[in-house]
């Protein structure tokens, strides 16, 4: 692979603008956005402006967008920055575009086909060495230049110091790890755990109870991670708290949200068929298919509750935060409150 490196970011929308715009400051890549949409992709082009997504930023010059899916064939490094219900459908319907030797980059978060990870669902398809970036990472923050944090993984560490090269000198901060199943899951938790910690915050505004809640969350999503084989140490990447705590703090996240919806009870069934939010899906995928295969005692978990409270009709979400302190606790250790 030779500079300047042909990166392409599959997608328009403000993540792959935000990232784009900032690999594009350094002047030194080939930035393109590959885009369905015709009108920003005229937008970026002729006024570089993404009128769609960041109407009132001025985007770099270098940055280019296109409709042209011939251009992966070309490309070096290829961010997906496309929702997480669409990645693998994309990747494969597309696959004989892809340059056999490009990296490939999952930027989603959430599940694959057949609740698989994403990146398991790729390495089924490409030949292509896989790659996830994830991290809390508001596009809107990132777009304004701000200082950001992502875990970079993949089962491979030998093009770890590439990623280096290409963000040294940006707004984007980088840590790395092989534990490509610890973060991928770290990613599908947090989003769980910030409609919880958005329902609680609706009830209380405790800073007590929230610090309780969240230290509960981190012990679960340690216990879920390891049950998969996942590093509980990832938890304290980028990924893992930096991402939890501004998915379940900030009210700019749409898990958090939502739960603040559920708890002032201005919820409806059909919010997630209206809204796609990748934790209420990730709920029902954990509790009915995943957590029962692998030994999973979900009644402990705060999870759990929370299922009932999306599955229920007649759930009383006043009881919620009982049920959740009521779990019973173990006198062995701080590590492991929840679970014998």
């Amino acid at each position: 692979m030779e500079e300047p490196y042909q990166i392409i970011f599959v997608g328009s929308g403000a993540i792959a603008t935000a990232m784009g715009n900032v690999l594009s400051m350094k002047q030194k890549y080939q930035v393109t956005l590959l885009s369905i949409e015709e009108d920003v992709v005229d937008s970026i082009n002729k006024m570089h402006v993404n009128q769609k997504y960041f109407p009132n930023i001025s985007l770099h010059p270098k940055l280019k967008a296109t409709t042209d899916k011939s251009i992966l064939n070309e490309a070096d490094i290829v961010f997906l920055g496309i929702p997480s219900n669409i990645t693998v459908t994309y990747v494969e319907d597309n696959k004989h575009l892809f340059n056999p030797v490009a990296l490939i980059v999952n930027l989603a978060k959430g599940f694959g086909l057949d609740n698989k990870s994403i990146p398991q669902c790729l390495m089924r398809i490409l030949p292509n060495e896989i790659f996830s970036m994830k991290g809390p990472s508001f596009a809107r923050e990132i777009i304004g230049n701000l200082p950001t944090g992502f875990t970079v993984t993949s089962k491979k560490d030998k093009n770890f110091d590439l990623f280096s090269e290409i963000f040294e000198s940006t707004s984007i901060y980088l840590d790395f790890t092989t534990d490509v199943e610890g973060v991928e899951l770290a990613s599908i938790l947090k989003n769980i755990y910030a409609i919880i910690v958005g329902i609680v915050d609706a009830h209380f505004n405790s800073a007590n109870l929230r610090s309780l809640v969240l230290t509960k969350a981190i012990n679960e999503m340690r216990y879920i991670i390891s049950k998969f084989g996942g590093k509980e140490t990832t938890l304290f990447n980028y990924c893992g708290f930096g991402d939890f705590s501004l998915t379940a703090l900030n009210d700019l996240s749409r898990n958090r949200t939502l739960g603040l919806l559920i708890g002032k009870g201005f919820f409806t069934s059909d919010i997630p068929e209206k809204v796609v939010l990748e934790g209420t899906i990730a709920v029902n995928v954990f509790i009915e298919e995943i957590a029962k295969k692998r030994g999973i005692k979900t009644k402990r978990l705060m999870i759990k509750e929370l299922y009932r409270v999306l599955n229920e009709d007649d759930y009383d979400i006043k009881n919620f935060v009982n049920q959740i302190l009521s779990v019973k606790r173990y006198k062995n250790s701080i590590l492991d409150p929840f679970f014998s």
